[in-house]
């Protein structure tokens, strides 16, 4: 018998009569079939689906019949599936067309403030686990102190050459294009008012209070926080942590102590060089458009610098250091998995750390305008 979908219609109704193999062998003869028929129930409210004539069916011609009355149903139209005279098709095709209206709906994208509420619901469980690991950093610091040979003081040397020495001429360099951004501001708007003597102070200022140290921690964020994430992420997944514990050694005295005492002693310092290449850019700024003599840059220069101005600026440094160590360290150890959650965890690290860096800035700018200093 050939593939054939047969309508005999009475005014609005229609009965759909389907005969011959609907497998997966004719599809292409039931696929024409199915395509002919559809056109000619324009117009119909009801349909009935004889299933007697079909000789066998499979997945393939129960589900190009489903659709088809998914569709019809879609325009409007009742339709109703004869189940006596073949119960195993009539099954089949509703079995398929039960898992189509199981399917879920489409997804709204969430709007704005979903976004947010759900961001501050996991916030405290992303919260939590940073507490934990400055907690335990806390717990470690007597042991260390009381047992120095826990502490991997070997490796400092190298750290204070990667994170220092290597780093150095990459924070000199941001500091001194911040110093000449700092002197052609400076004489944009004090030359309106003709103060371009104050440019000086106003170098000093804003780069020894402000802008140095945040300028350092944010170059020493991104590259050396990057750097002691990706380490300590590797060493966790390659195991090498698990390795330490076993021979008895606390990782966080033998790995984050040195990398957070390294980054200590060795950011106030870039901090200070920073500060003296700032000092040399805004010079260069000031002499290259107006007429200030150098000796008044100078002299100027030494005026503004007081022991207030210089520590407002190096007391932050310490606290920002400690605060790049520590996220770049606990990120590194709370690495699961394999490369790919390694560079996530490297990419946290850095946003964290610079995000960290800001807020304690900030924190100290406020405190220091509280007690008006």
């Amino acid at each position: 018998m050939e593939v054939a979908v047969r309508t005999d219609r009475e005014g609005r109704h229609a009965c759909l009569v389907p005969a011959g193999p609907f497998d997966l062998a004719h599809v292409t003869a039931v696929v024409k079939a199915v395509a002919t028929a559809e056109p000619r129930l324009d117009g119909c409210r009801s349909i009935d689906v004889d299933l007697a004539d079909i000789e066998r069916i499979d997945g393939t011609g129960a589900v190009l019949l489903a659709q088809l009355l998914d569709r019809l149903e879609a325009e409007g139209l009742r339709t109703q599936v004869d189940q006596s005279r073949n119960p195993e098709a009539a099954r089949l095709i509703a079995l398929y067309r039960g898992r189509r209206a199981e399917l879920p709906a489409k997804i709204r994208a969430p709007g704005v403030f979903a976004r947010f509420g759900a961001a501050a619901a996991k916030f405290p469980g992303k919260i939590l686990p940073a507490f934990d690991f400055v907690g335990r950093c806390a717990a470690a610091l007597p042991k260390a102190i009381s047992s120095p040979g826990s502490v991997g003081w070997r490796s400092l040397p190298k750290l204070v050459q990667e994170i220092g020495a290597d780093g150095l001429l990459v924070t000199s360099a941001a500091n001194l294009l911040v110093g000449l951004i700092i002197g052609f501001l400076g004489v944009s708007q004090l030359k309106r008012f003709g103060s371009v003597v104050f440019v000086p102070e106003l170098v000093v200022v804003a780069q020894f209070r402000e802008l140095g140290p945040l300028v350092t921690a944010i170059v020493v964020a991104g590259r050396t926080g990057a750097g002691l994430a990706s380490e300590l992420a590797t060493m966790q997944v390659s195991e090498e942590i698990d390795a330490l514990r076993s021979m008895g050694f606390d990782p966080l005295r033998w790995l984050v102590a040195p990398r957070c005492l390294a980054l200590v002693v060795i950011l106030p310092l870039m901090t200070w060089v920073g500060d003296v290449l700032a000092l040399a850019g805004g010079f260069i700024a000031t002499e290259s458009i107006t007429d200030l003599t150098p000796r008044t840059y100078i002299v100027e220069t030494g005026a503004a610098i007081t022991a207030e101005n210089l520590l407002s600026g190096l007391i932050k440094t310490p606290f920002l250091a400690l605060a790049i160590g520590m996220i770049a360290c606990g990120q590194g150890l709370a690495t699961r998995g394999g490369a790919a959650e390694v560079g996530a965890r490297t990419t946290t690290a850095v946003v964290q750390a610079i995000l960290g860096v800001i807020l304690i800035d900030a924190v100290f700018t406020l405190f220091y305008a509280l007690v008006g200093i």
